[in-house]
């Protein structure tokens, strides 16, 4: 890591990143937000603001079950759950008869309700509490790895998937029609949620989480006309907002994660305004 500190110090000499643990956070926030703002735009589109929302508050519950289980290491515990539970509300959701939002209600409030009895019957809930806020300050480089490797994983999923998701978000039957494995796809944009989300929850926070998907992709929206311009300007608005909030968080002494997504709403005023004068 050692070389890219130099890099930073050589490139961006900045006050707010002179000590190691703002370099490392500002490496997290260049991997992850354009993470967050394509797979956010996805989120919107499809209407599952509320599934990435459930996923995120279920960690605490595969941290529950990592505990009654032996597993040491939270991240794994979070992301195998995750994967479960991401896997299940589609299947449920393709198969059933009740709407996409009560199904992701039921399995959400459920998971988080079993989180919470199974740790503070365990007299854990204390201990992981931290995972409600997050802090990205405390990231460490093996995670910025991690991160990047989800990255690198998504990516080829979008090179290879992108045009049939975005038909199967936009028009199940059409797809279907085209041949499109529906479900399979489904569960793919499913699974792959499930995944950037639970390894992004211990910087981020559960309670945030959410935010940091949906504002930048919302913001979006109301300033471009096409997929393209819509995923390229959703990238930037995370982007932007995770480098501002986290150097406004160095020097007002805030939390970053709320920081960011206090500067994700700014901009998304921002476009509203802009959108609104635009088409008027």
């Amino acid at each position: 890591m050692s070389f890219l500190y130099s890099i930073i110090n050589t490139i961006l000499p900045f006050d707010w990143l002179g000590p190691n643990f703002m370099k490392n956070a500002f490496l997290a926030v260049l991997v992850a937000t354009p993470l967050f703002g394509v797979l956010g735009s996805f989120v919107v589109s499809n209407k599952m603001s509320f599934f990435s929302d459930a996923i995120g508050h279920s960690a605490l519950t595969g941290i529950a079950f990592g505990v009654l289980l032996g597993i040491k290491e939270p991240m794994v515990a979070m992301v195998g759950f995750s994967l479960i539970l991401g896997f299940a509300i589609i299947t449920v959701k393709t198969q059933g008869k009740s709407s996409a939002d009560t199904i992701i209600g039921v399995f959400s409030s459920t998971s988080v309700a079993l989180g919470l009895v199974l740790l503070s019957a365990t007299g854990n809930f204390t201990r992981y509490q931290k995972y409600l806020i997050g802090d990205i300050l405390s990231i460490a480089p093996k995670e910025i790895l991690l991160l990047l490797l989800v990255g690198v994983v998504a990516a080829v999923v979008w090179i290879l998937l992108y045009n049939k998701m975005l038909l199967t978000n936009l028009h199940r039957t059409l797809a279907k029609s085209r041949g499109i494995r529906v479900f399979a796809t489904e569960q793919i944009f499913a699974l792959l949620t499930a995944l950037i989300v639970s390894t992004s929850i211990r910087w981020t926070g559960l309670l945030i989480i959410n935010s940091l998907l949906v504002l930048p992709a919302a913001a979006a929206r109301f300033v471009t006309r096409n997929t393209k311009s819509y995923l390229l300007a959703a990238m930037i608005i995370s982007l932007l907002s995770g480098i501002v909030g986290l150097a406004l968080s160095y020097y007002i002494g805030a939390a970053s994660g709320a920081t960011i997504v206090l500067v994700n709403a700014v901009l998304f005023l921002g476009c509203l305004v802009a959108g609104t004068v635009k088409r008027s």
